[in-house]
């Protein structure tokens, strides 16, 4: 592959065009009255040399399927992506940097994925961009392994991350790098912005690790003490790294933060404020730049310029493609599936989908009790024949969410697969599979316990905010769990994540209703994108459906599970707490209280159906009492304030599930006595 030399005597030199990124930032900073002006001067040279020389992209197509990924890790450097951005072509004219940080620009405060062309993930929390990266070249490496030919190569790019001092101190740096490492991504090249600065001033006070065999213990090739300002170094540095296809690389560049600001350059003044307009007319003079703010000259504008050769680039490939298509149809319509862009509606499901999912829900419906985790490996099992995009993993609980299927292969740095195991890694998992979605090509999934979600909890979220298709399998999702603890027993869990916009939380109640949570989170494509969790029981609950039709009613997320001819109450209950709800409609029944049951797997669900399915559910007329073993919050505002909700106030305990059950009061007695509270017929 032929790489573009330095621009040759006549043209802009490197430092010009790097003095372009340095003073768009500085200018956007200033016109916003906020952001971070310091973090895209400091590393300006290095991103000069990445973009001209070296990433494979198409401004004018910014989903070319095999395109080189760039992630910005250290997010608040936002004005750093979109300076490049702007001036190598894409859609993000100069009016969207005059409008930095305003409300409804394409250049939000960080980077937003689906708001500026060319941003390839949403980034801000520190550590999770370089996650993301370790996920999309985790995917790039199996998607080749899969559709690459001897004949042609469709999928052969790099993933390219700058990060920061504050992406190596958080944790998950540590999960995904040594994950990274282990498992051999010779095309992931990592860019430490190595400045000494962070927001409250020198790092040395707080941050002394020797990050180099931090990351050589890791596996990786690291190239030490690179001048982060010098271009030359720079293009060796990646010249380098570029040649070792078994080892992730990290580039290790000395830079001065504020690189070109006399007064602030160096200190953690040019962090995070904007210089100043005193400072400013000081760093022109500095920089040798006379120009008006958000003015570009003509020259430094033609010589950022990358939609001829990003054309090129694009139009080789489809010509490779093309010629792959002739030789390798069905290969080349299952790659086009399943890497569609979400501007053509993204990855769609296959032909037989339909069909598939009759087999699905059928072999669901059985009179044996069934713990819905071990529920969910059998729809996994059958998902795995019609969905080889199917991409699963556990946290070192294979054994306990039963995530894996007869047939999957591991992931090894040797040899694809469909199966991760992510080891103890939890925030690691959820990042990385967040990346893995906005590569393309795949669905993840990956298992944990519900009580361990809250490491994953920042991703998850970030997912929901990206609108990508990932699907968190958590098991033991209640006091249920029994002997292991409170330091094991979610309580507080789902209510928690119930609260975060568009993530779809499921806690079915048998083997029908989690088939339909799966059906229903593989389906989450086009405007429904988006993350689904599944909240799965690890003791056996008996069938409550022997119809499996009922799954298009389950996927409302709330329906009327058993019904009365005139009933005077609702219950309504979720997951192993539905059969008692079901048992205090029988008892309340033969008190001559006619009570009405609903299932509710999914109160976002539920809450996005029509107006008269949510009242026929659950009219308003009825008094209401809910039912979880879990924490009591989240359903007042299904059962208002003269309703009643069983529920947990405190954490668990260790002991047999039926013992936590009776000694917490989540008993059928507990429910009959609540619905007769709120009749007002107690005694």
């Amino acid at each position: 592959m032929s790489v573009p030399q330095p621009s040759p005597a006549g043209r802009p030199s490197p430092r010009d065009c790097a003095n372009a990124i340095r003073m768009l930032a500085v200018d956007a900073v200033q016109a916003a009255n906020s952001g971070h002006p310091g973090a895209p001067m400091g590393m300006a040279d290095i991103a000069e040399v990445l973009w001209q020389r070296y990433l494979r992209h198409d401004p004018a197509d910014p989903q070319w399927p095999d395109r080189d990924r760039f992630v910005l890790s250290n997010g608040h450097a936002s004005m750093l992506l979109y300076a490049l951005l702007h001036l190598t072509g894409y859609d993000l004219p100069i009016d969207e940097l005059r409008r930095f940080r305003q409300l409804h620009s394409r250049t939000p405060g960080h980077p937003e994925f689906g708001e500026t062309p060319g941003v390839e993930t949403t980034t801000g929390p520190l550590g999770q961009g370089l996650a993301n990266a370790v996920g999309m070249a985790l995917a790039e490496k199996l998607l080749a392994a899969e559709f690459n030919r001897d004949d042609a190569d469709i999928i052969d790019h790099h993933t390219y991350v700058f990060l920061g001092d504050g992406c190596l101190m958080e944790g998950i740096s540590h999960e995904a790098c040594s994950l990274a490492g282990t498992l051999g991504l010779g095309k992931l090249i990592a860019f430490y912005d190595d400045n000494g600065i962070s927001i409250d001033g020198e790092v040395e006070g707080w941050f002394t690790d020797d990050t180099a065999m931090r990351f050589e213990s890791y596996g990786w090739q690291v190239i030490r003490s690179v001048d982060g300002h010098d271009a030359e170094a720079v293009d060796q540095a990646i010249r380098l790294a570029r040649s070792d296809c078994l080892r992730p690389t990290l580039i290790c560049c000395r830079t001065r933060i504020g690189y070109g600001s006399p007064n602030k350059a160096g200190t953690e003044a040019v962090h995070g404020a904007p210089l100043g307009a005193d400072e400013i007319v000081a760093t022109r003079a500095q920089l040798d730049w006379p120009h008006a703010p958000f003015a570009i000259p003509d020259a430094i504008a033609a010589e950022w310029d990358a939609r001829p050769r990003g054309a090129q680039l694009s139009a080789e490939w489809r010509e490779r493609f093309a010629a792959y298509e002739a030789r390798h149809p069905q290969q080349a319509a299952e790659f086009l599936r399943r890497v569609r862009g979400s501007a053509d509606g993204g990855p769609q499901l296959p032909a037989d989908w339909p069909d598939a999912l009759e087999r699905i829900v059928d072999a669901q419906v059985d009179d044996r009790p069934v713990a819905t985790r071990k529920a969910s490996q059998r729809v996994i099992a059958q998902l795995a024949r019609v969905l080889p995009e199917l991409l699963g993993g556990s946290a070192d609980l294979t054994g306990s969410n039963l995530t894996d299927w007869p047939g999957c292969r591991s992931v090894t740095a040797d040899e694809g697969g469909d199966y991760i195991h992510y080891g103890v890694r939890e925030f690691g998992m959820a990042a990385i599979m967040n990346g893995i979605a906005l590569h393309g090509g795949f669905l993840p999934f990956g298992g944990t316990f519900a009580v361990f979600s809250d490491y994953s909890r920042n991703a998850i979220r970030m997912a929901a905010l990206m609108r990508q298709r990932v699907i968190h399998v958590l098991t033991h999702d209640s006091i249920g769990l029994g002997e292991d603890g409170p330091t094991h027993q979610p309580v507080e869990h789902a209510a928690s994540l119930r609260l975060i916009p568009n993530l779809d939380v499921w806690r079915p109640c048998d083997a029908l209703e989690t088939a339909a949570a799966w059906i229903a989170a593989v389906g989450r494509t086009g405007e429904d994108a988006g993350p689904s969790a599944l909240l799965l029981s690890r003791q056996s609950l008996p069938p409550l459906h022997a119809d499996a039709d009922d799954w298009r009613t389950i996927l409302r997320g709330g329906y009327v599970l058993a019904d009365a001819e005139a009933p005077v109450a609702a219950i309504v209950a979720t997951g192993s707490e539905v059969r008692l709800a079901l048992a205090a409609r029988e008892e309340l029944a033969a008190q001559g209280i006619a009570v009405r049951v609903v299932s509710m797997p999914c109160t976002r669900r539920f809450d996005l159906q029509p107006a008269d399915w949510r009242e026929a559910v659950l009219p308003s007329r009825l008094p209401c009492v809910a039912v979880e073993a879990a924490a009591r919050d989240g359903w007042w505002k299904y059962v208002g304030r003269d309703g009643a909700v069983v529920g947990l106030d405190g954490f668990g305990a260790s002991a047999p599930a039926d013992a936590l059950y009776a000694h917490f009061g989540i008993t059928v007695e507990a429910v009959v006595d609540a619905v007769r509270g709120v009749l007002g017929t107690t005694g």
